[in-house]
């Protein structure tokens, strides 16, 4: 029996390299040999309360981008979170047994309270019990995620170990963080520290659906400095950025060639511009593709839809089912 994976992106806006190289590209392949379920997190995205249209757009976007990218719905249950009510109760279940004190440690609660004093909601307090109940309502043993989410799991198997003492059981299985791809993808942002990320405004991404001629603007924006002034001197940050961009993207004749450019302080960063974005242009344009295609045909965005809805759904009720008879919950 495959092991069950579990993984969400959530809806606040277009996909980008950073999603794709870092998440999305494994998932891919991840689906062969796992139980995955792949969901659009629009429960989450409410956090930071969006407008009706703009959430009902921004599925919609995840959705055709996760199909765009190679995620099956035969092979995959894609779902969009709110679809699956499941997911909302068991929330409620482990809230009763998540304390105050424990969340308001977490560091992400911690980061969203400095960042934006002024919308210090309870569902960004209890956002881990949330992300919790995501992974557990599914029984999953491995979930991707990177380095800042850490955290998040290691308190989603707390609140599945202090269910099962409290009920006397051995009902949620532990999950542990997943890698699936040999070596990780830095994928950096473009605006010279730290990795891509919508967070830091749309010039330090590359969208998966960013037409040519703003990819070329994006990446001529980039930072840079005034280039080496010593033959093989270690490249300042913004610099290692755009090599570990061009990393990613290029033939590795083109990232030798530049390389040695650089090295020899004969690299000229508008030439070596061009050619990365020419090269991200071209990663992305069978994506972009179909992406298109799919955007296009609405009836099957609907289908696909309706079968993410009820794959999800009949593996969640079965586990709230479970759930309220290991409670006590039953009907007379």
């Amino acid at each position: 029996m495959k092991e069950t994976v579990v993984s969400g992106i959530r809806s606040t806006g277009k996909l980008h390299l950073g999603n794709y190289y870092g998440a999305l590209k494994n998932f891919v392949q991840m689906q062969h040999d796992y139980n995955c379920f792949f969901f659009i997190a629009d429960l989450h995205s409410l956090t930071t309360h969006p407008t009706p249209a703009n959430l009902h757009g921004n599925v919609r976007q995840v959705l055709v981008e996760y199909l765009a990218c190679g995620i099956d719905p035969e092979l995959s249950t894609i779902y969009i979170q709110s679809d699956v009510p499941e997911v909302t109760e068991l929330y409620l279940y482990l809230n009763m047994n998540a304390y105050v004190g424990e969340l308001e440690r977490s560091a992400s609660f911690k980061d969203k309270v400095r960042g934006n004093p002024d919308n210090v909601n309870a569902g960004l307090l209890t956002y881990p019990v949330l992300m919790a109940a995501d992974i557990l309502i599914h029984k999953a043993t491995k979930v991707p995620v990177g380095k800042d989410q850490e955290q998040h799991l290691e308190m989603a198997r707390t609140f599945g170990n202090r269910f099962n003492r409290l009920y006397n059981s051995d009902y949620f299985p532990e999950p542990f963080a997943f890698t699936y791809a040999t070596n990780l993808v830095k994928v950096p942002g473009l605006d010279g520290k730290g990795k891509m990320g919508k967070s830091e405004g749309e010039g330090n991404v590359i969208n998966l659906s960013d037409e040519p001629e703003v990819i070329r603007k994006k990446v001529m924006r980039a930072v840079s400095d005034g280039g080496p002034t010593v033959e093989n001197q270690p490249k300042p940050e913004p610099i290692q950025n755009l090599f570990d961009l061009m990393k990613v993207v290029s033939a590795p004749d083109t990232l030798a060639h530049f390389e040695a450019l650089y090295n020899q302080c004969a690299i000229r960063y508008g030439d070596f511009k061009k050619q990365l974005a020419e090269d991200m242009i071209l990663a992305t344009a069978p994506i972009r593709e179909r992406m298109q295609v799919i955007a296009a045909d609405t009836d099957y965005l609907k289908k696909v839809a309706a079968i993410g809805r009820e794959k999800g759904r009949e593996s969640a009720s079965k586990t709230v089912r479970e759930v309220r008879e290991l409670i006590g919950f039953r009907s007379f």
